[in-house]
Parts: structure tokens; sequence; C-alpha cells
């Protein structure tokens, strides 16, 4: 079985990590098996949504760390050079989950640690069952992040909360994640896969080239002047101005009824 599961429904693309018996942690398979799926997925019109979720139990661990132990025998820059190579792989998916127009969700239950926050908190919302629970964890195990935690949290809850959950390593519940701002909503358990298609449901209905837009502002704001970002919004209007759902929006707004959104 591989440990990736990609499976399409309703203009829904929905990746499943697949490793339960080690919590989905990140293997060099699933993340070879991500970034060719969320390319294609990008470059797929009939995709309109993205949901990863992971089997089981738990969102995903984090790193493999039991496989670590064959690097702990290398010579130190063996493994500065080994761990700079695997975090250039990982960084081509956190591009593509970026640049796509269609909207992700993470669908996240059980543990979201190490970089399994990073993933959490890269998709574009997050919806979490009562019992999800976070950690940033890289210390326990005498390192420091990667995959864009360092970049995200900080954005979200600011620069002293992102220090303490950065170096304590704690966890929190899904409750304090709402309350942080890091993840949009809390369900019950048993409702997180029906609350989750209900969500990705609404959105694979929308007007798809204008989220891509949306998305773009948003992420490029915090690092853009007031006069960038106004231009930004303006080319931004009139690109979504150009797809015939911008037409059926309009039109529908003035028909009184709701629009019909093909994704074009």
């Amino acid at each position: 079985m591989s440990d990736l599961v990609r499976s399409d429904e309703n203009g829904i693309a929905t990746l499943t990590m697949n490793r339960p018996q080690v919590r989905n942690a990140l293997s060099m398979e699933m993340r070879h098996d991500l970034d060719a799926e969320l390319v294609a997925i990008e470059h797929d019109p009939s995709i309109r949504c993205v949901v990863l979720r992971g089997e089981g139990e738990h969102f995903m661990a984090g790193g493999d760390v039991k496989s670590f132990m064959e690097y702990a025998k290398m010579p130190a820059e063996t493994r500065r050079a080994t761990f700079l190579a695997r975090g250039h792989e990982l960084h081509t998916i956190m591009f593509t989950i970026q640049r796509m127009s269609q909207p992700i969700i993470a669908s996240v239950r059980g543990a979201a640690a190490g970089a399994g926050v990073s993933f959490a908190l890269m998709c574009d919302m997050v919806i979490a069952s009562e019992d999800a629970f976070f950690t940033l964890a890289y210390t326990a195990i005498g390192t420091s992040p990667d995959g864009s935690s360092t970049y995200f949290l900080p954005r979200a809850v600011g620069t002293k909360k992102a220090m303490e959950i950065a170096l304590l390593g704690d966890r929190f519940t899904a409750q304090e994640a709402l309350e942080m701002g890091l993840i949009n909503r809390v369900v019950a358990t048993d409702d997180l896969v029906e609350e989750t298609t209900k969500l990705a449901g609404r959105l694979a209905q929308g007007p798809t080239r204008a989220y891509g837009n949306t998305k773009r502002l948003i992420r490029n704001s915090f690092n853009q002047s007031l006069e960038a970002q106004l231009q930004a919004e303006a080319e931004g209007f009139a690109d979504s101005a150009m797809a015939d759902d911008w037409v059926e929006g309009v039109t529908a707004f003035n028909e009184k009824r709701k629009p019909v959104f093909k994704g074009s």
C-alpha cells in the first residue's frame, strides 16, 4: 500500500497520508508522492478543492525519527549535507501548496507534531477534531523547526508566543489552537469527516480563479507596501474579471439567484 492515497470526488481531491502504524510520520516515499500529486492537482481544472488528512487516529507525527538513527552514525558534515538536501526536497511541496489556486484544507485528528504542525499551518484552512493536539517537538530531539513553521507561526500568534511554542515544545489542544488563530474550526471527533466534506464541498463550488488570486493577495500582503498591495489587488480583480465565473457571478447577482461557478 502506498504511503499516500489520493481519491477524487465531486471536484475534491483528498490526499491521505497512509502510515497509521507510525502516526503517519513523513517518509521519503510520502514526500515524493505528495510533491507529484500536488503538482498534478495544480494543473487539473477538474479539481476545485484539496483535503489533506491522515489515515487512522492521527494527522501526522512529523518526520520519521526512528529512521534518523542511520544518520546519527554519519560524520557531522555528512549529516549536515544530508538534511540540507532533505529540506530542499520538502520545500517543493510547500511552494506548490502556496502557488496552487485551489483551496487546500488540513483535516486534523489526533497528533499534529513537528512537520505535522508545519503542514497544517501551510494549508489555507484547518479544521480539527476535539481530540486533536499540536506540538512542534523539535527541541525534544535537539534540533530547530523546519517545513515553514517558523514563517507562519509568528505571523499567526506573534513573536513571543511563537518562541514559547517552539522553544518549549509543549502540547496544546485544538481549542487552544483555535483561540490562538492557528486553526479555523473545532468539531466533534465523530463529525470531522462530515464537516470537512461540507467545507470542501462549499469551496469546490466556488470561483477557483478568484480563490487563487485571493490566496496570493493575502499571503503576499505581509511583505508588501500599501502601494504595492493596492496594485496587486487591482491586478487580481482585473484578472478575475477575465473569467467566465466573474460573468456568472455578476449575472447571478443582478438576477437575484445563486451563482453556479465552473472554476473557469
